[in-house]
Formats: C-alpha cells, structure tokens, sequence
C-alpha cells in the first residue's frame, strides 16, 4: 500500500480480552475523507457497531475505545491526542483531546493510533515501544492514586524502553496516559489522564478505559515521523505560524486563567452557584491572585508549543499544603470556584488537584457539585439524603463529594452518574422535577461560557445542537456552512491540533494541511464536504443513542432551562435567551446543514456527502421517534 504523506497507514488493533494484536491499515481515501482523531473515530466506530449502536453499553465489552493522532500531529505547534468511543455520557460519539506526548510516540512508533476492544480478565497496562506491543500486569497499580504509581510506572518502563533500545542509546522516558479512581470505579464523567492535570474530560473515556480494565497506555518511539509532501512550503508556514503565535503574550504569560475575574465581571457569563448568576467584581479570583501566591512554574508546554501557556500551582503550607494544580486554567476557576460559591484562590487549587487526582473531568465533575448543592438550597435534597452540611463556598464539603463521587458511594453513586442522569434519578426519589436545575446538554456539562449576555458564545443554539452536547470547545455556529464553531472544531480535532494554537486564519490551516499530505483540499471542501460528513455521522449516532438514554431533537436540540431565566445582576442584568429566536435559528440552522424539520439528517444529504450507508439508521431513528 502507498502510504499517504503525513500518516503511518497504519492503526493498532488490540482485543484485551482475547490478547490479539494486529495492525490494520487504511486507504489513503479513507484519511482524505476522514482525516484522522475525531473524523476518522466517528468512520470506525460507524463501520464496527453502526449497525447495532443503540445497543451497545458504552460501558461494556462491546464499546470500542479509540487513542488516535491526526495528519498534522507532530508537524503543527503543539501536540494533542484525541480520544473517542461510544460515550457513557451522551450515548454519542465526543471527540475528546488531550495534551500528551503519547500522540508523538505514537506516530514515531509507526502507527496513527489504537483500537482497544474487549476487557482484560485482571488489570493490565499496554506498553508500546516500537513494534513490541505487550499487555502488562496492572494490578499493583490499580487502586492507587496518580501521585503514588505514576512516578513507579515511569521508572519501570524507562527501564524497559532502554533495554529495548540496546546500541541505539539511552531514551527518553515513554509517554503515559492513564486512569485515576474515577475511571477505575466507572464514574460516566471520568477523564483519561496526562502529566497529572491534562486530561481528556468530556465524553467520559475515562470510565471507557477503567470498564476495560486498562489502567494505563505507555508509548515510546524511536522512529522518524512519516515524511511530508513539500517541504519548503511547510517550513515557511510553519514560521508564519510561530510568528503570529509569538504575538500572544497575554495568553503566554497568563493562559485562559485570566478569565476567572474578566470573564464574569466583563461578559456576564460565568456560572455562578449552578448558573443563579453569571456577573461578579471579586477580585480575589483574579489570575494574580494565583501568580503570586502560588505558581511556582509560569511557563509550560507540551511538545513543540510556542505559547506555554500552562502555569503549575503547588501550595507550600496550610490546611492544604502539597496539593498541586494547573493555573488552574479558567474552566476550573469558573466550575470548581465561582459556581461553587468560592471565590478564594487556594480553594479553588486544592479543589483543581482532588479532581485531577481522583481522574474526574473537573468541568462536569463541578457542574454536578453546583447542581447538587443548589437542592441542597432549595430543600429538595437534605443533610440527610447527602450525609453532610453542603453549603455555597464550603471547599471542604464539596471536596468530601468528590471523594464519595469517585468512589461511588452514598450520595455519589447517584451524582457518578452525570448531572443529567443524576437529576432523573433525583426526580423520582423525591417526586419533584429536579432537571429544571441541571445546566446540561445531551447529559453533557455546558462548558463554563453563559449565554444570555450574548457577550461571550453569543449564538444562543451553540449548545444545544452541537453533535458534541455542551462541549464549549465545539459549540454550533448558526451559519453552520462557514469555517467556525463545530465546523471549525471538528478540522481542530481531526487534523489533532490544538485549538490555542490553531488561532491562524482557517484557509492557513488547510493550507498547512495540504503542504504536510500533499493534498489540494479548500476551505470550501472543508466546509461543505468533510466537516458535514463527519457531524452528519456524528449527528446519527448521537440520535440513535441507547441503550438507558435516547434523545428526542424535538425535546433535546434545546438549552438549559435556566438560559431562559433573566440575569439577576450586573451590567446585563435581565437577558436572557430568547426562546423565539432559538426556535427560529435552529429551524434554519436545520436547514442549512442538511437535516430535516426534525433535526435529523436527509436521505439525500448522506448521498451528496458519500456516506449512503448510514441511511438505514435513519429509518431506525424516525422508527423509535415515530416519525
């Protein structure tokens, strides 16, 4: 097989249950119409468990769990690696990246990635060190936080890699990617786990991952990347690149952290106690807050990054001393921090580190922290239901949840669940509609970036007919047929970049594309061709769904209901979303993209973009809407 320009052609394929290894091959056709990370998942999750997707448990040994790079992985400043499967969260397919030399190894090993199918009878690690694939005893490592076996797992498999490299030297140390007790015990919002706070939150591959009894991935390759198309043009895009990346300092010096005071002070769209508010003027959160008190590394970044712009908190004495953190970058300021009624930056580190400890994704493992303690508000849940006092601001109880969430016991078994399933739960047990409380999309979290302002995301259907749920990194645009929004973040997760440095013109971006794989792909082909293709199939498994939760476009492609609450405070007070212009924007939107009145996608849309086999699953779709 002639191999395309920028890939290896080559994915491993590994069944734990059975211990098979093999590598399986792709045409270049299959890349040029997929890409590779989230485009080329969505194609193979398709192909292996399309035909019976509402039946597949993503928690069972029938998911398949997917680690792949894209066509510009180790060629485009920094580097990302995308996750995807069935997702225990939305029932969908959600392209999850993560900031990991494991995409790099990978490429260098000779493979744009793995599958993993099956579950290991005990728990196992896969090492990958060039060709030699083994499945490693896990179960001295299994239980243990990432503090007390990462350091060991490193130790034991540089060892190994060095052996293995004989003559060729001493490597460096593999790269790992892995799972905390969250993944372990198979809490549907855990992440897949990098460097101790990189993770890949959104889906939930972390509970994927720990249902296959796989603690952790270990890659190291020692080979060259594949070649490129043209050499000379990628080089002089490549310091076009750099130079406009340099320019960021703001972002440079304090990465997203910045927006935990800007963002709800000058936007109005920060959540604030499970989304009651959205403005502040607290100061104490703001970045310098946490420069001065706590960062003891100000510029960091993965591989081949310009930017750096993580930060590591580490907190030196105190009720939490040793604890350890990003920024913590603003996500977690908003989630773990203002909507949990704190506001002061030691808190907000502490509680940024036990998530990452736990393996939970800190985004929705707050956004159900918030949801649950506005019950506890509002006396719909007690001290007795949760076991404890849960009051706005108290880190100390929110952390206790977490504990009791990783572990799945008491009150968090429920809330291990997601936001969205939680709340079902909730509305039976205490015969009251507790969903009106639950700030999700499709059992997704929404990203910590409010709506009703129209200051920040202002397209007011961003969230709720994204393919990805309340995914902020991929929210729709509702002039879908332009290169931005989800169109925009599929290139991002497809081609396996990252968005922060991706922030070049977008017929930049393809051109860089076309100079590594020697393609002659356009921003209009993107636009109109491959980015629908992969939403369209992305559109079509979420809606099949299954097997405990199924989504109804009718009743689901909505926000949440507090988006249509007024403002209560600040410079907007009393905006909200409007629920006539949402209406009126999806129904268009609708249209635009090629689905239907329903929302879902047309006959002839799937024919026009090459995927005429997926037709079928509409008829199962219109089948159990009964439409």
């Amino acid at each position: 097989m002639i191999l395309p320009y920028g890939f290896t052609g080559r994915i491993l394929d590994i069944d734990l249950s059975t211990g098979d290894i093999s590598v399986v091959e792709f045409p270049e056709e299959t890349y040029r119409k997929w890409l590779g990370g989230r485009g080329l998942g969505t194609y193979i999750l398709w192909k292996e468990l399309g035909d019976r997707w509402e039946f597949i448990n993503p928690l069972g040994t029938d998911n398949i769990l997917l680690a792949l790079t894209g066509p510009l992985t180790g060629y485009y400043p920094g580097i990302k690696l995308c996750i995807t499967g069935k997702s225990p969260e939305s029932n969908g397919v959600v392209g999850s990246t993560i900031s990991s030399e494991v995409a790099i190894e990978l490429k260098a090993a000779g493979y744009d990635g793995i599958i993993i199918r099956g579950k290991a009878e005990t728990p196992k690690y896969l090492l990958i060190i060039d060709d030699h694939v083994e499945m490693k005893d896990a179960q001295k490592y299994w239980g243990r936080d990432p503090h007390e076996f990462l350091p060991e797992l490193i130790r034991e498999t540089h060892k190994e890699a060095i052996e293995l490299a004989g003559v060729g030297g001493i490597p460096k140390e593999p790269a790992i990617i892995y799972i905390g007790r969250g993944g372990e015990k198979g809490v549907r919002f855990a992440s897949i786990m990098a460097k101790w706070v990189h993770a890949a939150g959104y889906g939930g591959y972390g509970a994927v991952m720990g249902s296959k009894n796989l603690k952790a991935i270990v890659v190291k390759g020692n080979g060259p990347l594949p070649p490129i198309a043209d050499r000379e043009k990628y080089e002089g895009y490549l310091r076009e690149v750099y130079q406009q990346l340099f320019e960021s300092t703001t972002f440079r010096a304090w990465g997203t952290g910045a927006g935990g005071y800007e963002v709800g002070y000058r936007l109005s769209s920060e959540p604030i106690k499970n989304w009651q508010e959205e403005w502040h003027d607290r100061e104490e959160i703001s970045v310098i807050n946490f420069e001065l008190n706590f960062w003891v590394k100000k510029y960091w970044g993965d591989y081949g990054c310009p930017i750096t712009c993580m930060k590591i908190s580490y907190i030196r004495s105190g009720k939490y001393k040793g604890a350890r953190s990003d920024a913590p970058d603003y996500e977690l300021m908003a989630y773990l921090g203002t909507n949990l009624g704190i506001f002061e930056s030691e808190k907000i580190v502490y509680l940024s580190y036990l998530a990452d400890e736990l393996g939970l994704d800190a985004i929705n493992a707050g956004n159900v922290l918030g949801f649950i303690a506005e019950l506890y508000q509002r006396g719909i849940l007690t001290e007795e239901d949760i076991g404890f006092e849960l009051r706005w601001g108290d880190a100390d109880a929110f952390a206790k949840l977490l504990k009791l969430i990783a572990n799945k016991e008491g009150i968090g078994k429920i809330l291990a669940e997601g936001t969205y399933r939680a709340a079902i739960a909730i509305s039976k047990m205490k015969n009251v509609d507790a969903t009106k409380y639950a700030v999700q999309v499709k059992g997704i979290a929404v990203g910590a970036h409010g709506i009703r302002s129209g200051e920040d995301y202002p397209s007011p259907i961003g969230y709720a007919i994204s393919v990805q749920g309340g995914d902020h990194t991929s929210p729709a645009f509702h002039e879908p047929r332009t290169p931005a929004g989800e169109v925009r973040a599929a290139f991002v997760d497809s081609a396996v970049i990252c968005s922060f440095t991706s922030w070049i013109g977008f017929d930049k971006l393809i051109e860089f594309l076309n100079a590594v794989t020697g393609w002659d792909m356009t921003v209009e082909e993107w636009v109109n061709e491959t980015a629908l293709r992969i939403i369209h199939m992305q559109r079509i498994l979420l809606l099949l769904g299954g097997p405990d939760i199924y989504w109804d476009p009718r009743i689901h492609d909505e926000n949440p209901q507090r988006f249509y609450e007024p403002l209560p405070s600040g410079p907007h007070r009393g905006k909200k979303a409007d629920k006539n212009e949402v209406e009126k924007l999806k129904k268009k939107y609708y249209e635009d993209i090629g689905y239907d009145e329903y929302g879902i996608p047309r006959p002839d849309m799937l024919k026009k973009l090459g995927i005429d086999d997926a037709i079928s699953a509409l008829k199962r779709i219109r089948r159990r809407l009964g439409i």
